[in-house]
């Protein structure tokens, strides 16, 4: 996480500009990259910007959104606060979805955005979008800064706020004057947070149900979610689901918080989750819920879900206890925390019959059963390549070249997104980044290459679809004059589908405008290699199976950003798939 106080630097008695303050701000927390857009309002940021070279890196994306989901890359692979900043009006209004995305996964990113000056506040000005009111309900926190003298504290609480309890983005808007403006600066004021603890450390007496809760328990079921990523509990996961001995269901975003090659590992749950996970879970007698929100990808009907066993449910954020589902016992803590001091209670010596092993013999007999009888697969074709076998194949390649552990896997949003996550599978966090909550288009691309600003030694593969991949294409620019060396694994079935899936299942394969190509001769749209030329960047096309190993492996080694289009039929679907607002009863498998 980002250091919430000051750095060694000698403070200063000179007057220094708004616009100075907080990019000096930025540097004692740590921020060493910011992704910005400049414009009319937000110039003086900029000019401050070119001031710190070597200190900072400034990073110009080719529209605010992608230098946003930039921004997200960044702080989901590091965990620390990351950084964006646009102009005003439409700059900042470009802001919007990436700010919604970053408040769904509770991502804690800092968006500053330029504003008019306060004199011509509220009139109507030249590019005046009212930005805090736009975003009210998408942030952790917002501020409008209409003095200089609170930036140094606007600063410092936006970080403090981001970063901890439940993280999530706080938006910056900052009137140009206040940015022109020259004060001298405090570097030691103090936050004015009254009302906000953020942190709680559930005491012995409240963790001690939850052990009773096991002992009672013949069937539990270990549920685990992005809160585990954000409490940096993946170390004590692993040891309290071996202690206890049970089985373990990940959400989209706790792919890679439990070793998937673990024997005790599930996968992922939900919607398209394995027909195994989604079994047990359904017949489990005592959920452990931990870093969840019980989101209805998951849950599908809340009225049947989970609904004949204990819930215990451990989350940081208050308000998500009971929300969706009531929890038997509530634990409102740290997370990293709580199962710490779980591990502990589960090692002492009244506890040895819980770790013993053995205990749960039959539970396991069953879980295996299901996991046996319905694994994941597809149907593999001796000619052409399908969408699972390009991921499998991409797995299998960087398995054997003993490359897993570094590869960070960013996606766009769609079938290739649940292929993804059904078929490369991670035993790391922090290395699986996808849109989950909003489900944002575009996000893949950007993403891959704030990643790879924020690991410039690790590959960085975005594994995309070719209607998310158009959203924010105009990126390979900032890929190739950045000197951005991520990888595209484009999956180009000409359609969205995602959408076109559920016309097949829902409407009688009726289209409805889900076809991405042109004429009807179906010829493939557009020249996915030429627009990547244009740009700079390296790419090639495969269509037939027997070339995809190399082409593969070519995209793996190639020194700079690569697009490797993958031409693959659109008839395939992601299965298995319970239908929204549906139970596990109502799974697809085919």
């Amino acid at each position: 996480m980002a250091d919430h106080g000051t750095t060694s630097a000698t403070p200063t008695a000179t007057p220094m500009s708004g616009a100075d303050i907080l990019v000096q701000a930025l540097i004692r927390h740590g921020v060493d990259t910011v992704f910005a857009y400049p414009g009319g309002a937000s110039m003086p940021i900029h000019q401050a910007l070119t001031r710190v070279q070597g200190k900072l890196r400034t990073i110009l994306p080719r529209h605010e959104q992608g230098g946003g989901f930039m921004a997200h890359g960044y702080c989901r692979t590091t965990g620390k606060a990351s950084v964006c900043v646009s102009t005003s009006g439409p700059g900042a209004t470009n802001f919007v979805t990436c700010i919604a995305d970053a408040k769904m996964d509770s991502i804690p990113a800092i968006f500053i955005t330029g504003q008019v000056s306060t004199n011509v506040l509220g009139n109507d000005a030249f590019q005046e979008t009212p930005m805090v009111e736009i975003c009210r309900g998408i942030t952790k926190h917002h501020y409008l800064l209409t003095r200089t003298e609170d930036i140094t504290r606007v600063m410092k609480e936006a970080f403090h706020i981001a970063t901890t309890g439940r993280p999530g983005p706080v938006l910056i808007d900052v009137c140009k004057d206040v940015q022109t403006k020259s004060v001298v600066p405090d570097w030691d004021v103090a936050m004015d947070l009254p009302g906000y603890r953020p942190v709680r450390k559930a005491p012995r007496a409240e963790l001690e149900p939850v052990i009773a809760a096991i002992r009672a328990s013949k069937k539990p079921f270990i549920y685990a979610g992005g809160g585990v990523t954000h409490s940096d509990a993946a170390a004590e996961l692993k040891e309290f689901a071996e202690l206890v001995g049970a089985p373990v269901g990940l959400t989209v975003h706790g792919l890679g918080n439990f070793p998937a090659d673990h024997y005790l590992c599930l996968q992922m749950l939900g919607m398209h989750g394995t027909v195994y996970s989604n079994y047990a879970i359904n017949d489990a007698d005592l959920l452990l819920a931990f870093g969840v929100r019980f989101d209805d990808r998951v849950t599908g009907k809340l009225a049947e879900f989970a609904k004949h066993g204990k819930i215990v449910h451990v989350d940081i954020d208050k308000s998500e206890i009971h929300k969706n589902k009531f929890a038997h016992v509530p634990v409102h803590s740290d997370l990293k925390h709580a199962l710490h001091g779980l591990n502990a209670l589960l090692k002492e010596e009244k506890n040895a019959d819980l770790t013993a092993g053995g205990r749960y013999t039959d539970w396991w007999r069953q879980v295996d059963a299901w996991r046996d009888a319905e694994p994941l697969k597809f149907a593999e074709p001796d000619n052409f390549i399908i969408p699972q076998y390009a991921i499998k194949r991409l797995w299998e390649i960087l398995r054997d070249r003993n490359q897993l552990d570094d590869t960070i896997i960013t996606t766009g949003v769609g079938q290739h997104q649940m292929w993804a996550a059904q078929f490369f599978h991670f035993n790391k966090p922090r290395k699986w980044i996808t849109s989950g909550g909003l489900g944002t288009m575009g996000f893949g691309l950007p993403s891959a290459l704030g990643a790879k600003v924020a690991f410039p030694n690790n590959l960085v593969i975005d594994i995309d679809g070719d209607g998310s991949f158009l959203m924010n294409v105009q990126e390979l620019a900032t890929a190739y004059a950045e000197k951005i060396p991520a990888k595209v694994l484009l999956l180009n079935n000409q359609h969205l589908g995602m959408v076109m899936q559920w016309e097949d299942r829902f409407f009688g394969s009726n289209r409805g405008h889900t076809y991405l190509g042109a004429g009807e001769d179906h010829a493939p749209y557009p020249d996915f290699c030429k627009i990547a030329e244009g740009f700079g960047v390296t790419a090639k096309s495969v269509i037939d199976k027997a070339d995809l190993d190399a082409a593969l492996i070519e995209m793996i080694e190639a020194p700079g950003p690569f697009l490797l289009n993958v031409h693959v039929p659109h008839q395939e679907h992601v299965l298995p798939m319970i239908p929204a607002g549906s139970t596990v009863k109502d799974i697809i498998k085919e």
